[in-house]
């Protein structure tokens, strides 16, 4: 079985059911958002904190012992998020490092969650390198934004969710950044016989590029989704489960992603941040062309961003 396993992500589903929401599944006809295929989107920028982050966050939180000196973490904004909302529900405290760029609508989440913020560097890899070194400092515990087991298997309950929901889904369209939600959900579809296709955009290709190369290596980090979907390398744990049980890695431009974000918004009144879009605008530039018959599932995974630039 894949790290994690299915038995890890079902006990991980019965560990955070207290704390996090079981988001909706949408079945639409394709013509609402342009398309030719009827679709089963999985709502998941309905979840708590705006991203599908907690689910992970309170798995790690919930799994081992907690210090007195708190969580600390890494991120672009999203997974800080969740954790800052996690470690206050359980009564923890946190720290979060973030790059300066981050949006101000992911940063303000953080604070209002009462964590300590701080803006380190140009890129997540700074940030993280800064987390690391506060952990070792106060002996805190490091809750990784992607690359640990029990966060792989939180995330992988997206996966359990929606084919318990949507049984009948033969595609599942995954954005992809550092990678613990595609390999939680790849996890949970090993053997289900649903193909699990990741989704990242041209300007963050970190699987699509280790699974040419054979193996994780540093990879371009730009465009309108870096912020959610922009690690440097993919985690090594994600990488291991993506190259046996990811049926299919795409890459989206840019203006896909902002087409995407324009038609949840005028069809469906869902502001989706660039990344919790971006499966979706593997659809809309043709990235992703289903067989005749897939019925395909869509996970929107974020909706942190200024209502303003989507509507």
């Amino acid at each position: 079985m894949p790290d994690p396993s299915q038995a890890a992500i079902e006990a991980a589903a019965a560990r955070i059911a207290p704390y996090v929401r079981r988001t909706p599944v949408m079945r639409l006809e394709g013509a609402d958002l342009g398309l030719s295929i009827p679709l089963i989107l999985k709502l998941e920028l309905l979840q708590a904190t705006g991203s599908f982050k907690p689910r992970g966050a309170f798995n790690r939180l919930l799994s081992v012992a907690v210090p007195e000196a708190g969580v600390v973490t890494a991120s672009g904004g999203n997974h800080g998020a969740a954790v800052a909302y996690a470690a206050r529900a359980l009564g923890h405290r946190a720290e979060v490092f973030c790059p300066v760029a981050t949006p101000a609508a992911k940063t303000d989440r953080i604070e209002s969650y009462g964590a300590t913020l701080h803006r380190i560097g140009s890129a997540y890899d700074e940030a993280r390198i800064a987390s690391e070194a506060r952990a070792a400092e106060t002996g805190a515990l490091l809750v990784h934004a992607y690359d640990q087991p029990e966060i792989l298997a939180g995330q992988g309950t997206v996966g359990l969710e929606l084919w318990q929901d949507a049984p009948e889904a033969t595609h599942v369209l995954v954005a992809t950044g550092g990678g613990g939600l595609i390999g939680g959900i790849a996890a949970w579809y090993a053997d289900k016989g649903a193909q699990v296709i990741s989704v990242e955009p041209e300007g963050c290709p970190a699987l699509h590029h280790a699974l040419a190369a054979g193996h994780p290596l540093p990879a371009p980090v730009g465009g309108l989704a870096a912020d959610s979907l922009g690690a440097k390398q993919i985690g090594a744990l994600s990488f291991a489960v993506a190259r046996d049980h990811v049926a299919q890695a795409v890459l989206v431009p840019d203006a896909a992603i902002a087409e995407a974000q324009r038609r949840l918004w005028s069809a469906l009144r869902l502001v989706a941040e660039p990344g919790g879009a971006a499966a979706l605008a593997a659809l809309i530039s043709g990235a992703f062309i289903p067989p005749a018959g897939a019925r395909v599932a869509v996970v929107l995974c974020g909706s942190n961003t200024d209502p303003a630039k989507v509507t």
